[in-house]
């Protein structure tokens, strides 16, 4: 018997986290459709994997539900990851309506037309996997990011809620997993070593993209609701949410030791000595 090839889509694919993710499930055996609104960019993540590539804008639910549409027609979709997405730091009130409204579009509309792009193929099916990348910021409102943090709440709340359905509809065999990393050294962190509104995004461990790329192909094969990466980062953060006059009370020296950090990863970055 000749065996199936599973096939992927993930988009935010031309760089950083989401190109990590298309190597890593292409190592996996999947067949590989890159997305990215950088089509030369895109393209060059599918030839380095073997895979293919398109152009979308995951703010386009028509082209997201037709690419899906494409892809189950041309042997099926299997999993689908949304890990498009953009990051700009600063205090609510001092950012423009245009950059609050991007990180909306992206992170939280974007991300919503994918799974439900997926989740129609899917559903007439009876299987697959949709992983949304959201982030630690979708679990803990972050000081200095708090609109990028609302778009990432968006998220997580739609992720866990679809399931939920799901399985109110009897629907099993379709699975979406949140996922939450700590702050990824990507290119977007990499103008951020000196923004103090972007400490908190050091205030962990920094990963890599390549360290959570192969925690997300992990949870393929193991699939749950929420992977927190790392995982102990989760339960440490969720003490914010329920304690927030303590958090309020905590936040200058939370940000105090978020900045030393940052500061410190500056150090060992610009000495070669991290990532190694």
């Amino acid at each position: 018997m000749v065996a199936v090839m599973r096939t992927a889509v993930v988009t935010g694919a031309g760089s950083g986290l989401g190109r990590e993710i298309a190597r890593e499930l292409a190592g996996r055996g999947y067949r590989v459709w890159a997305t990215d609104v950088d089509a030369e960019a895109v393209a060059r993540t599918a030839a380095e994997i073997g895979g293919e590539s398109t152009a979308l804008d995951v703010r386009d639910e028509a082209a997201c539900r037709a690419l899906a549409d494409s892809v189950a027609g041309d042997g099926g979709l299997d999993l689908w990851v949304n890990n498009a997405g953009v990051f700009f730091s600063g205090v609510p009130w001092e950012q423009g309506s245009e950059l609050r409204q991007l990180m909306m579009d992206v992170n939280a509309t974007g991300l919503i037309n994918g799974t439900l792009a997926a989740l129609a193929p899917m559903k007439a099916s009876g299987r697959g996997h949709i992983v949304n990348v959201v982030s630690l910021a979708g679990i803990v409102a972050a000081p200095g990011e708090v609109a990028y943090s609302a778009s990432k709440h968006a998220a997580m709340a739609f992720t866990l809620g679809t399931q939920f359905d799901l399985r109110r509809a009897g629907i099993r065999g379709v699975r979406l997993s949140a996922v939450c990393p700590d702050g990824i050294w990507t290119p977007m962190l990499e103008d951020k070593l000196d923004d103090p509104d972007a400490a908190g995004s050091f205030s962990g461990r920094l990963l890599t993209a390549e360290e959570v790329a192969k925690a997300v192909g992990k949870l393929t094969e193991r699939p749950r609701p929420v992977l927190v990466v790392p995982r102990w980062r989760g339960p440490q953060l969720r003490l914010f949410d329920l304690f927030p006059g303590l958090a309020l009370r905590l936040v200058p020296l939370v940000m105090w030791d978020a900045r030393r950090r940052q500061r410190r990863y500056k150090k060992l970055i610009e000495a070669g000595k991290w990532p190694k």
